[in-house]
């Protein structure tokens, strides 16, 4: 009983082995194997990959709003809702305005402080270069060789001389004398000097019109009594040389008749 068992199982068993070892080993494809496989699996298109839809059809596909009734969503309309309702001012709002007004005055007085100080530097230094240009102006050119240190000492010996000269008088003339002659030795011995500080001294008399009459006045009649001494000494002059002209020929013809 056991061989005939043993033959029907052992059979099967050795024609399937003498048939493996038979058979040619090829292998068998699904389908038909290709050139290059490299090349086959990248123009694959994966599963994974798919075409984002346009704006357009996402418009399309999306539902109306739930209200039925705006065009506008819910959100918008909830925070419409939210900010037309008035809100308290908190502590920290309160102070966030405090320090806001505070930083803002702060500021304002920084700026009017900085207008302040470059407004005064402006006039400082306006003053200063007027200070520099009217000095500069006074100078003599240097053509006319006038020398200013030995000229103001000259003017200042004459001023003291006037008022040794004028020491015993009355207080007018004390106090005229010393002008004069200062006045009279600047014009003879630094004439442009002298020259160039009466034009200044007249710009600063024409602010004031009733001083700028008087020494209009003062000048007019001081030119006219120099003038009128002038003409004065000419004719004494010349009545002096007639006379001694006269008192010559007298002689003379004394002194013929005396012969």
């Amino acid at each position: 009983m056991a061989a005939p068992v043993l033959r029907q199982h052992l059979l099967p068993l050795g024609g399937l082995v003498a048939g493996l070892v038979v058979l040619p080993k090829q292998s068998a494809f699904a389908e038909e194997p290709v050139a290059d496989p490299v090349k086959e699996i990248r123009r694959k298109k994966s599963i994974y990959d798919y075409d984002e839809p346009s704006p357009r059809e996402i418009a399309n596909t999306t539902p109306p709003p739930a209200s039925g009734i705006t065009t506008k969503p819910q959100e918008q309309e909830q925070q419409q809702e939210q900010s037309s309702i008035t809100r308290r001012p908190t502590p920290t709002d309160k102070l966030a305005a405090q320090i806001r007004s505070g930083r803002l005055a702060a500021h304002d007085y920084a700026v009017r402080a900085e207008d302040a100080v470059n407004n005064g530097m402006t006039r400082f230094m306006s003053a200063e270069h007027s200070f520099t240009s009217t000095v500069a102006s006074l100078a003599p050119p240097k053509e006319s060789n006038e020398k200013l240190l030995p000229g103001g000492i000259y003017v200042l010996v004459a001023a003291m001389a006037g008022s040794i000269v004028s020491r015993n008088r009355n207080i007018l003339l004390r106090f005229v004398t010393p002008i004069i002659t200062g006045t009279v030795t600047a014009n003879y011995v630094i004439p442009r000097t002298t020259e160039n500080v009466g034009n200044l001294v007249w710009q600063y008399e024409k602010k004031f019109p009733v001083v700028a009459d008087n020494h209009i006045r003062a000048r007019d009649g001081i030119r006219h009594f120099i003038e009128t001494g002038k003409a004065h000494s000419q004719m004494g002059l010349a009545m002096a040389e007639e006379k001694v002209q006269g008192v010559r020929e007298s002689v003379q013809d004394w002194v013929k008749k005396g012969r």
